[in-house]
């Protein structure tokens, strides 16, 4: 069954339909993303929350072009300003990776060329789609490192990778990203290596560029207060699929599947006692080569009780509005999860 997610506005810039990317293995298909449909406007923040192994970055990846050349088994339609990304020839999409959509890796450190300047990565990446002279593109480059808040700008730019701190490559990345104006930009897990400080200022400078050239972003964490901080709209994925959407004040406040209401509670309160436990959810993510029947969450869910005939273990349910709130879509068996929340939310 294909599941829509339809943007807060018509003329969505990026629209996924029924994604599917599976890899063949020895032991069997593993199926990294299944079933997933989202849309995406200019200028907001699709914050794609979820554990390691829920699908986050093998669906963004198939947005950049990046499982081409590999076994990866990839379907659905990905939809950029109305073209099927998945139609296009290895050329084509090159041409339109970095310049219509970019990606900002989560370790930068690894993601840049040890053996070259970050100047020269940043001209490199800028000169592959524009005709221009290496001194142009240098100067292009020291303008965008100026304006990620890089100093001295015109001196770092013949500095190597290893030179620079955490939060300055990461600075490094978002000009390499954001040098050619992309519409969207993927971010994976962008500040996950860098101490709280730093992470806000990454955070405030994406949101100041976003403003700047009206980008798109997709967020890619597993970090509720950076969910809190960026996103107009939450995507929660869990087992390869979507199982909550909403906007972000919906999906915080008023949560509407078990496992998210797990993994808010699991992230502990700054002003809680310090004799409070941690409240982890229980269990392991499933395995993405056999997934569980039925809802893939049921196995760790403590609500299971609360739905009759077993449909938890037995039935798929479908990504279905919650009562009252079109715009809030949630892959749950529960008739009233926010009742049901209320009286046992502690048991999430």
């Amino acid at each position: 069954m294909s599941e829509r997610i339809e943007g807060a506005m018509h003329g969505a810039y990026l629209e996924i339909r029924d994604l599917y990317v599976h890899f063949p293995t020895q032991d069997g298909i593993v199926k990294a993303t299944d079933g997933l449909s989202y849309t995406l406007e200019r200028g907001k923040t699709l914050g794609i929350l979820g554990e390691s192994g829920s699908g986050k970055s093998v669906s963004s990846s198939a947005i950049m072009g990046l499982h081409r050349g590999t076994n990866a088994l990839v379907s659905g339609q990905i939809l950029l300003d109305g073209v099927d990304l998945l139609a296009l020839s290895d050329e084509e999409m090159r041409r339109r990776r970095g310049k219509d959509v970019a990606m900002i890796f989560q370790d930068p450190l690894s993601s840049l060329h040890p053996y070259y300047t970050v100047g020269n990565q940043i001209v490199e990446a800028y000169r592959v789609h524009n005709d221009v002279t290496k001194k142009a593109a240098r100067a292009r480059a020291i303008e965008m490192l100026d304006r990620v808040g890089i100093p001295q700008p015109d001196q770092r730019v013949d500095d190597y990778p290893h030179q620079f701190s955490g939060g300055m490559r990461q600075r490094a990345m978002i000009a390499m990203a954001l040098i050619n104006d992309p519409e969207i930009v993927i971010a994976d897990e962008p500040t996950t290596a860098l101490d709280v400080t730093v992470q806000a200022q990454i955070l405030d400078l994406l949101q100041d560029l976003q403003r700047e050239f009206n980008t798109a972003i997709i967020m890619i964490t597993h970090d509720i207060g950076v969910i809190a901080e960026v996103a107009d709209d939450v995507l929660v994925m869990y087992g390869g699929r979507a199982v909550e959407y909403g906007t972000t004040k919906q999906i915080l406040t008023r949560p509407a599947m078990p496992y998210t209401w797990g993994l808010i509670q699991s992230v502990p309160e700054v002003g809680g006692s310090v004799d409070e436990k941690l409240r982890p959810i229980p269990g392991n993510p499933p395995s993405l080569l056999n997934p569980p029947s039925g809802c893939a969450f049921h196995p760790r869910c403590t609500f299971t009780e609360f739905v009759p005939d077993s449909l938890c273990s037995t039935v798929l349910p479908d990504l279905v509005p919650v009562v009252e709130s079109a715009s809030h879509l949630k892959r749950c068996h529960l008739l009233d999860p926010e009742a049901l929340y209320a009286q046992n939310g502690d048991r999430a």
